[in-house]
């Protein structure tokens, strides 16, 4: 415990000289931090008022004033920072090509830490623990080097950044004993310095209070005294009086409910009344009618709304008929609920009269998803912002507010407003009444503007009052510095860095159309008067007409500049929560299109707290994908050698080098799917498409080719250096975690039956039960195949005429004693192995994809003819191979023409369509 105040207090000491002090900041001494943020905000000043620097892609929307209100340049701007450049300069390291630079992915466990009170200290719709990202950081990354998140959120990359450099020290011996179990060397532990970017103003804000030191002396006191101040101004609105009549009380939170009419009666219902059971706290679905005792329930009910002036819109606005049900309050430290009385309604009526205050925000709700094309809330009564509260809650929260701006000090104030904001969702309408609920603060619906029947309307204490020391633990023992973080609030479609800057990416960008962060985000920006200009934001959302494929594109778009400020050999780290796998083929092939390379795919078990392999393109879980851009001598001989053999083999050894050599964990080592021949091919052939050159090998021709040059291990390859080592460590592990494939389509059921007959080549009679169970999940819109049919265009049975293949002769011997040590003509061997099927060796199945190929092309042939609008059932692999031979025949056209005719869902789910169809539209653009 000594150990620990005294490191708290040498964090405090640091954090309160390094604000008072003269400090440095991009080589200019200033007298102190406030001298340094006047000087750079008077050059932003200058910078809002070119009109130029307004047309930046990104820029949010809001006043100067209110933009240099919430900015604390250089390190963060609440628009585009103008000083990004100059910090990256200042602090960055130029690319070198001869740097030695080398990193497999990280494919390593790590803690996910969502109990950490810093990962709490604010609540966001997601982000990523600062403490799951630090191992990646460490792995990437030197001391002193750049990362960039161009979805920055809350800013959890920069924290991590940032911790790097001074972990707890049982963090620090937990990592390290990770690694060292593991085999590897210790982490290079020290700061690295982050650049994050964000559309969303107010995720910005969130992140450079996080990432920006600040006195937590100054914010305790400050924190205190408003909620003080304002429990005493404000005591007569959250007065009540107790049960005996004459002992006042504090009240908590009042339980509002709406109320209904009866469709038999017409006579008023308050829901709660009627449906809340007193004594088990729950809500029932059927209740009686206290007017005729008919059986009702909520739908069968008709809502009931009062017409009330709006005195900021000045004219009579439709209000959802509420009325106070429950007053829970506390004298001293005992808690009571009671039902409101006259001495309460009257309260609640005085307050009703009062004006709004100036500091409330009255913007109207523009049309957006997250309120149903703004129609539900209409129906609700909320057309503006100020609707969204209560008017006891609008008069707390606006005087909050106020005594907040009105700190002087910029870094307390801005804390304070971070404090502060956490309140918004949970002190509106929003927030719903829990009877069951420990606690009634924030008890809204996450994702959604949703408003419910019964509302809780908290009091600022009840919902601030445990927050303000919350935050003052988590942030006692953090030690942050602002040299170390540069922010943005922008759009990454066009970040303004230079080219090969950046030495690692790790990114959690928005998933189609799982969180809707602009519509979200409104309601607490309205309040900072700075709201996200949506036009860039990467999402499908049918009120803002983006559909997948606009989202691809503007992630298409988001990765170019990745690739382009990322410098060459270094990777990418990017997380992705999606259960849809069209918006996983549509970011991979973003991905994949700008340039980028996957390596490795792995799912965070959240469960668990791992990274664990993925062997399904099902996406239940968070991935993780490892990404890097080729080095500029790759790229620079694909340009002489595209086309050829030459090229392809470059680009598998370039691939071989960036891919783990052995993974294991718990004494098993896993297959690395990325390093199996059908991977490779496929990686091949993305590499090659993506830049607009013909794949000069055929799978058969691949395949024989990665026999040929490099060393196969467990069905997996490796360059010699990388054979050696593996084989090294094969040794320490007592068995291989074996890839499970689900049998949906034909190419899965290729893939299937490979490797089932390359452990055991089998008869038709033995494989056919297994394979009959497997196909369970065969997708509707693919035609059925015989297991006959892919056997015979796949596979080789062996006819008992010549020797007994390898592939069969191997297996027979060894697990059969009598058939050891015979020749492989000899006539028992040769009558046990009739009939059995086997996976051909790549010199014979040459023949085969030939013939398969013909068969394929044939069948596409007849969707080209076909007069149907929509393919309902095809053949899969037919569509992929027309698609790649119009490809390499240029035949643009006739890709785009087949792709019409697939259901979008089909046509968005399956990668490797996706891929031909997405560089069919870019060249008929360029042609």
């Amino acid at each position: 415990m000594v150990r620990k105040y005294i490191q708290s207090e040498l964090f405090e000491n640091a954090n309160k000289k390094a604000l008072r002090e003269p400090v440095e900041c991009l080589g200019m001494t200033f007298e102190n931090d406030d001298k340094r943020r006047e000087y750079f905000l008077s050059k932003l000043h200058e910078k809002l008022k070119d009109p130029e620097f307004r047309k930046i892609e990104g820029f949010p929307n809001g006043r100067d004033e209110d933009i240099l209100a919430l900015s604390d340049p250089p390190y963060y701007t609440a628009c585009p920072n103008p000083f990004m450049k100059e910090y990256l300069d200042y602090y960055g390291k130029t690319y070198d090509e001869k740097e030695q630079y080398h990193r497999e992915p990280f494919a390593v466990d790590v803690s996910v830490g969502k109990t950490n009170p810093i990962y709490k200290a604010h609540s966001y719709h997601t982000k990523v623990p600062h403490l799951a990202i630090i191992p990646s950081i460490l792995h990437y990354t030197e001391p002193g080097d750049i990362v960039l998140d161009g979805f920055c959120g809350t800013g959890m990359t920069g924290m991590a950044a940032q911790c790097c450099g001074s972990p707890s020290e049982d963090y620090k011996r937990e990592i390290e004993a990770s690694w060292e179990a593991g085999g590897r060397d210790k982490p290079q532990w020290g700061k690295r310095h982050s650049i994050l970017c964000d559309l969303s103003p107010v995720a910005t804000f969130i992140a450079a209070n996080y990432n920006l030191p600040f006195d937590i002396e100054s914010f305790e006191h400050a924190g205190n005294k408003i909620l003080s101040e304002v429990e005493d101004e404000l005591s007569w609105m959250y007065e009540t009086i107790h049960t005996d009549g004459k002992t006042k009380a504090r009240i908590e939170y009042t339980v509002w409910s709406d109320v209904f009419a009866c469709p038999d009666c017409s006579g008023e219902i308050v829901f709660l009344e009627a449906a809340l059971d007193l004594q088990t706290k729950k809500i029932n679905e059927t209740f009686p009618c206290p007017e005729c005792s008919t059986d009702l329930t909520k739908r069968r009910m008709d809502r009931l709304y009062d017409s009330k002036h709006d005195k900021v819109l000045n004219t009579v606005v439709r209000t959802i008929k509420r009325k106070p049900v429950i007053i829970v309050y506390k004298i001293g430290k005992t808690r009571y609920e009671k039902i409101p009385d006259n001495y309460d309604i009257e309260i609640i009526e005085r307050i009703d009269k009062l004006d709004l205050p100036s500091e409330i925000p009255t913007v109207e709700l523009p049309y957006m998803h997250m309120t149903h094309e703004r129609a539900r809330m209409d129906n609700a009564g909320i057309t503006h912002i100020h609707h969204f509260f209560l008017t006891r809650t609008t008069h707390a929260l606006s005087l909050l507010w106020k005594k907040a701006n009105a700190i002087r000090d910029y870094r307390t104030r801005q804390m304070i407003l971070f404090f502060i904001e956490q309140a918004i969702w949970g002190m509106s309408v929003l927030n719903r009444y829990l009877p069951t609920a420990f606690s009634q603060t924030n008890r809204q619906l996450t994702g959604v503007y949703y408003i419910a029947s019964q509302i809780s309307e908290v009091s600022p204490i009840y919902n601030l009052g445990g927050k303000l020391q919350r935050l003052i633990k988590a942030f006692k023992n953090l030690y942050t510095q602002s040299k170390f973080t540069s922010i943005t609030t922008a759009s990454t479609t066009n970040i303004d860095l230079p080219d090969n800057s950046i030495d690692y990416i790790f990114t959690d960008p928005p998933f189609g159309e799982n969180i809707y962060y602009a519509d979200l985000n409104f309601l607490i920006e309205s309040w900072h008067r700075v709201i996200t200009n949506a036009a860039p934001e990467a999402i499908v959302d049918k009120a803002k007409k983006k559909r997948l494929l606009e989202y691809q594109q503007l992630m298409e778009k988001c990765f170019i500049e990745y690739f382009r400020i990322l410098k060459p050999g270094r990777w990418m780290t990017m997380v992705f929560h999606n259960s849809r796998n069209a918006v996983w083929n549509s970011i991979q092939e973003a991905m994949l299109s700008s340039g980028f390379v996957v390596a490795d795919v792995r799912t965070l078990d959240k469960k668990q707290g791992s990274y664990r392999q993925v062997t399904s393109t099902a996406v239940k879980q968070d991935l993780v994908i490892s990404a890097y851009k080729p080095n500029g001598g790759l790229e620079d001989r694909f340009k002489i050698t595209a086309g050829s053999g030459e090229g392809v083999w470059d680009f598998v050894r370039t691939h071989l080098n960036q891919l783990p050599v052995f993974v294991s964990k718990s004494g098993q080592a896993e297959i690395i799917a990325e390093r199996q021949n059908y991977l490779l091919f496929d990686r091949m052939v993305a590499f090659h498409v993506q830049r607009g050159v013909s794949v000069p090998l055929s799978a058969s021709e691949f395949y024989q080719g990665l026999n040929q040059r490099f060393s196969e291990r467990d069905s997996m390859y490796f360059l010699p250096e990388q054979a050696v080592e593996y084989d090294k460590k094969r040794l320490t592990v007592k068995e291989m975690i074996q890839l499970q494939l689900f049998v949906t389509d034909e190419s899965s059921a290729i893939q299937w039956l490979k490797q089932q007959l390359s452990q055991k080549p089998q008869t038709f009679q033995e494989i056919h039960p297994q394979f009959l169970k497997e196909i369970g999940g065969w997708q509707k819109y693919e035609t059925p195949l015989e297991l006959s049919e892919i056997l015979e265009q796949n596979f080789i049975k062996y006819d008992n005429k010549s020797e007994v293949p390898s592939q069969i002769h191997s297996y027979l011997s060894s697990n059969y004693k009598d058939l050891r040590n015979l020749e492989k003509n000899d006539p028992s061997l040769k009558a046990k192995a009739k009939d059995k099927w086997y996976a051909p060796d790549p010199k014979k199945a040459g023949d085969l994809e030939k013939l398969r190929e013909r068969s394929l092309l044939k069948e596409f042939e007849e969707y080209k003819v076909s007069k149907q609008k929509r393919l309902k059932v095809f053949r899969l692999e037919a569509v992929r191979a027309g698609f790649k031979k119009a490809w390499q025949d240029r035949d643009y056209k006739t890709i785009i023409d087949i792709a019409q005719k697939i259901p979008d869902t089909i046509l968005q789910e399956d990668p490797k369509l996706l891929m031909w169809y997405d560089q069919a539209l870019t060249r008929m653009g360029d042609i």
